[in-house]
């Protein structure tokens, strides 16, 4: 194969194939694991797989979402340098196992996810919460606001929509700090769909509302995952606000430590990524998205979306995995 020239530093078309090999490997390690119970080998399996993948690309790649700082993930930690150290500078964000509990449970929608972009396109976003709302394509800029009450941006959202708020439907991780968020948006009079991990995909969903009954993801999840999350909707559209949610001193002062001055910044996508993206996701479990890996006699099978932002393009994949293969 032909080297690359090390000047490039655009995104390739190859590359759009190459991601879901990367989320395609983590998936199937996670998979073995799925139901037994142990989230902590699910997940290493999947982050094992996933650098093995990564480390195969013609990239300069640097994780800049990852599993942790060096000193406490020993693979994927942040700032650590993958691929084979030629072509493109590529900035990587990534979750090996979006959703480790759901897997460990064997419950719906884990998700392997990655997620490439240009250099400098991603916010560096510790791994603490942050606060979000969503919204799928075609409304006007600043339809809904994370300042406003829930209220307000469910009733603008209905309007838009031409519908009565009683038709909207919000996605909520289910936990208790969201308990006054859940009164409030059943005061409201909204629906509300319950999830008890996963909101990279709560968020997707919001742009295919039609499809999947989300018509607005709001409330507190992991900042990582935000990151993540803002590259789907970069390459299929919508709108997403943000704000880094401190919820102790360690995590001020984590925040403080990575340079980041206000902590009180609100986050537009354009500010969580930016230029082009490729995103990937491949089902670990069934679920509303993505069909989860099935194993069957000589074959595995996976499901994965691949998106990206340049080109708007969202490609479907359903691979079958001979047996002996390991991509």
């Amino acid at each position: 194969m032909a080297k690359k020239n090390n000047n490039d530093t655009g995104l390739s078309r190859m590359l759009a194939l190459e991601i879901a090999r990367v989320t395609e490997s983590a998936a199937i390690a996670a998979a073995r694991l799925r139901g037994c119970g142990d989230e902590v080998a699910a997940d290493q399996a999947a982050v094992d797989a996933m650098r093995k993948e990564l480390n195969r690309l013609p990239i300069r790649g640097r994780i800049v979402i990852g599993e942790g700082e060096r000193d406490e993930a020993p693979m994927l930690y942040i700032g650590e340098e993958v691929g084979q150290g030629e072509g493109p500078e590529v900035d990587i964000a990534v979750d090996p196992l979006e959703g480790t509990t759901i897997c460990a449970k064997a419950e719906p929608n884990a998700l392997a996810v990655v997620a490439f972009a240009e250099k400098g396109s991603l916010l560096y976003a510790p791994d603490i919460y942050m606060e979000k709302i969503a919204i799928g394509p075609g409304f006007q800029p600043g339809l809904v606001d994370l300042d406003a009450a829930p209220k307000d941006n469910l009733s603008a959202l209905a309007k838009a929509k031409g519908v009565p708020i009683e038709e909207i439907t919000a996605c909520i991780l289910d936990r208790p700090r969201h308990a006054k968020l859940i009164e409030n948006v059943r005061k409201a009079g909204a629906a509300i769909r319950l999830i008890g991990d996963g909101d990279i995909a709560g968020v997707i969903h919001t742009a295919n509302a039609d499809e999947t009954g989300i018509d607005i993801y709001m409330g507190i999840g992991g900042a990582p995952e935000g990151v993540l999350a803002a590259a789907a909707l970069r390459c299929i559209g919508g709108q997403i606000q943000a704000r880094l949610h401190a919820m102790s001193d360690q995590h001020r002062a984590r925040v403080a430590e990575i340079g980041i001055e206000d902590i009180d910044r609100k986050y537009t996508l354009e500010d969580l990524a930016s230029g082009d993206v490729l995103f990937a996701a491949t089902g670990v479990t069934s679920g509303s998205m993505l069909q989860g890996v099935r194993f069957r006699a000589g074959a595995t099978r996976t499901e994965t979306v691949v998106m990206r932002a340049k080109t708007r393009t969202v490609r479907w994949i359903k691979t079958e995995h001979g047996a002996g293969q390991d991509r």
